[in-house]
C-alpha cells in the first residue's frame, strides 16, 4: 500500500472511531510506528487530524481526553524511567505538590520508604498510593472530583493551592511545546494546574516525548514557567535545545537507566 492510500484509510478510521493510536495502526498496516507518526504528521499538516498523546483524532476535537486506564498503559516504560529520574528532584524534608497525572503517580509509587516529606495532592490515585507511606505527611486537596482523571477541581482546590507554598511541584501536561505552552483538555483541570504552578518555588514537568508539540483545548502556562523538564530520549536534541533556550532545563532519560540522561546542549 502506498503512503497516500494508507493515510486515506487512517483518516477514515479516525473519523469512524473518533480516534486512532500509533501502535494499533502500525500493527494493522504492518509498518513501523515511526511510519505511522509520519502519516499522522502529514494528515495533521493538511488539517485533517489533530495529533494527540499516542495517536490522533479528527480535526476540531482538541477537547478529546483518554480515560485514566488508557493513559496508564501508554508509554509505560518511558513513564517509569522518567519517574525514577524525578526521584532525584525530591527535596530533603521539604514540601512537594504532586499534580494529577499517570507519570506523577508513578513517581509517588516509587518514593523510598525512608523518605520524609510533606506531600500535597488533588489526585485521588496519588493520595491512595501515599496514604500508608510512613515518612510522608499527606495533605489531600478537596473539590469536585472529575471521573475521567480522579482529580479534584473547582473552587475548593483553587482556594487550597492559594494558601500554601511548596518547595517543588511535579506537574503533568497532555501537551507541551515552545509555541503552545502547557495544555490539557479540561478548563477546570487547567485552572488547578495553574494554581499549583503559582504555589511552588520550583516546577518540574514530567512528560514523555510523545506529548511534545501536542496541543489541547485548555492552556495553563508557558514552558518558561517550568524549571526542569524530565522526558525520554524520544525528544530529539534540536527540540530539547529550543526548549532550553527558553530557560527550561531539559533532562532526557535514555532507555538504559544506568546511563546519564542529561545532555549537554550548547
Amino acid at each position: 500500500m502506498y503512503a497516500p492510500e494508507r493515510q486515506q484509510e487512517i483518516l477514515r478510521l479516525a473519523r469512524d472511531g473518533g480516534r486512532v493510536d500509533v501502535v494499533s495502526l502500525a500493527e494493522e498496516f504492518r509498518v513501523t510506528a515511526e511510519t505511522i507518526r509520519r502519516d499522522l504528521k502529514t494528515l495533521d499538516r493538511a488539517g485533517l487530524v489533530q495529533r494527540v498523546h499516542g495517536g490522533a483524532i479528527p480535526a476540531g476535537r482538541l477537547d478529546f481526553e483518554p480515560d485514566l486506564a488508557e493513559r496508564e498503559g501508554t508509554a509505560a516504560d518511558e513513564k517509569d524511567r522518567i519517574a525514577q529520574a524525578a526521584l532525584g528532584e525530591l527535596p530533603s524534608d521539604g514540601t512537594v505538590i504532586l499534580d494529577a497525572g499517570t507519570t506523577v503517580a508513578r513517581l509517588a509509587a516509587a518514593i523510598p520508604l525512608e523518605t520524609t516529606l510533606t506531600a500535597v495532592t488533588h489526585s485521588l490515585p496519588i493520595a491512595a498510593r501515599l496514604a500508608d507511606h510512613p515518612g510522608i505527611q499527606l495533605h489531600l486537596v478537596g473539590g469536585r472530583v472529575r471521573h475521567r482523571t480522579r482529580a479534584a477541581v473547582d473552587a475548593w482546590a483553587l482556594r487550597a493551592y492559594g494558601e500554601i507554598r511548596a518547595d517543588v511541584l511535579f506537574v503533568a501536561a497532555n501537551g507541551f511545546s515552545t509555541g503552545h505552552g502547557l495544555t490539557t483538555p479540561d478548563l477546570a483541570e487547567a485552572a488547578v494546574k495553574r494554581a499549583a504552578v503559582t504555589a511552588a518555588r520550583r516546577v518540574v514537568l514530567l512528560a514523555d516525548s510523545s506529548k511534545h508539540d501536542e496541543e489541547h483545548f485548555a492552556r495553563f502556562g508557558d514552558l518558561s514557567d517550568v524549571d526542569l523538564l524530565i522526558t525520554d530520549s524520544g525528544l530529539n536534541p534540536q527540540d530539547a535545545l529550543a526548549i532550553e533556550r527558553g530557560g527550561t532545563e531539559v533532562l532526557r532519560v535514555p532507555g538504559d537507566a544506568r546511563t546519564d540522561g542529561r545532555k549537554v546542549l550548547s
